[in-house]
């Protein structure tokens, strides 16, 4: 076929198409009629066609860089990203998570071992008479001189300070939520990385509590009391969601170890980006409202803080979580 007489044929369908992409562009993705969709995919693959056409016979210059532009055109359009939804965001962020979370079996396990354990070793380390010298073969006996060392003098801090001490509370915290995660995925590790992680922070706030650590433990409650309702909750639901996919991979229920994988990762989803949030929620306070002095910011205030955050998470875990009739099964299926 000459040149001349495809470029006869097929401009009436170019133009068409640089129509309708000129159309799409004004208005939402989800507005578009559905038979000018249709037809906009198939004038779509035969401009490609045409592209390919084109080049391998070497029309004009002129012709197979407009058929460029009108290509490129037609793909941004036909694959552009959806606008941001709110509604859509707040059902994912406000009535899925929870309830997906409240209801997650993976999560229920990682929050008894974590409490069951941390509990166990608070009340260990801090009355050494039920098991002498506990919280030394747990924590070891230089780690817990360092932190009664560290928590002996507690001053102010500058912002600037304060501002760089939050971004290396999100590193570590989140490095912590990311092991107890990771470990998960081979189920054993896991659970023995989570234990760790439970019964060394309890037997650190046993040891900080008790008589004779008085001036530093003082100090310790005034630190940890702010932030620590939503660092030790990140750290549970990172666990859980690891857990999921973990067991996910093991016990498939009919799926294919693929399938069920991607399905359990795609649950776990939400539950981690939920674990994020609140480890950076934690920093923000661990770096401006925890290290404050006595004098400044007393300990009722910071209770306080701990109280509301607390109320927040009983909000949204437990309120927005629990179950109502009218409730679909498995809300991220339909996703």
């Amino acid at each position: 076929m000459k040149a001349a007489k495809l470029i006869q044929t097929r401009q009436s369908t170019w133009q068409r198409l640089d129509n309708l992409c000129e159309e799409f562009g004004k208005r939402s993705k989800n507005k578009v009629p559905p038979q000018k969709a249709r037809e906009f995919a198939s004038l779509y693959r035969q401009a490609c066609a045409d592209l390919a056409l084109a080049e391998s016979n070497q029309l004009p210059p002129t012709t197979i860089d407009y058929l460029h532009q009108l290509v490129a055109r037609a793909h941004n359009q036909l694959y552009r990203s959806k606008k941001f939804d709110r509604n859509v965001w707040y059902e994912r962020i406000f009535v899925d998570t929870p309830k997906r979370i409240f209801n997650d079996p993976h999560v229920h396990i990682a929050t008894l071992l974590f409490w069951g354990l941390f509990l166990l070793s608070t009340w260990l380390a801090y009355d050494d008479t039920i098991w002498p010298g506990f919280a030394e073969q747990v924590a070891g006996e230089d780690q817990l001189a360092q932190s009664e060392q560290a928590f002996n003098q507690f001053g102010d801090r500058s912002a600037t300070t304060n501002s760089w001490m939050t971004g290396f509370y999100v590193y570590n915290n989140a490095g912590i939520g990311l092991l107890c995660f990771v470990t998960m995925l081979f189920v054993p590790v896991g659970m023995v990385t989570l234990s760790f992680n439970a019964m060394y922070l309890g037997t650190v706030f046993g040891f900080m509590f008790r008589p004779e650590t008085a001036s530093a433990g003082l100090n310790f409650k005034n630190f940890v009391t702010a932030h620590g309702p939503f660092e030790l909750t990140a750290i549970i639901l990172s666990a859980g969601a690891g857990l999921k996919i973990g067991l996910g991979w093991l016990s498939t229920g009919g799926l294919s170890r693929k399938d069920s994988l991607v399905k359990n990762a795609r649950e776990a989803l939400p539950i981690a980006m939920c674990a994020v949030g609140l480890f950076c929620m934690a920093a923000v306070i661990e770096g401006f409202v925890s290290p404050t002095t006595e004098a400044f910011l007393p300990w009722w205030a910071k209770g306080l803080v701990a109280t509301v955050c607390s109320l927040m998470l009983m909000i949204y875990l437990v309120v927005l979580g629990f179950p109502r009739p009218d409730d679909e099964l498995d809300p991220f299926d339909a996703a």
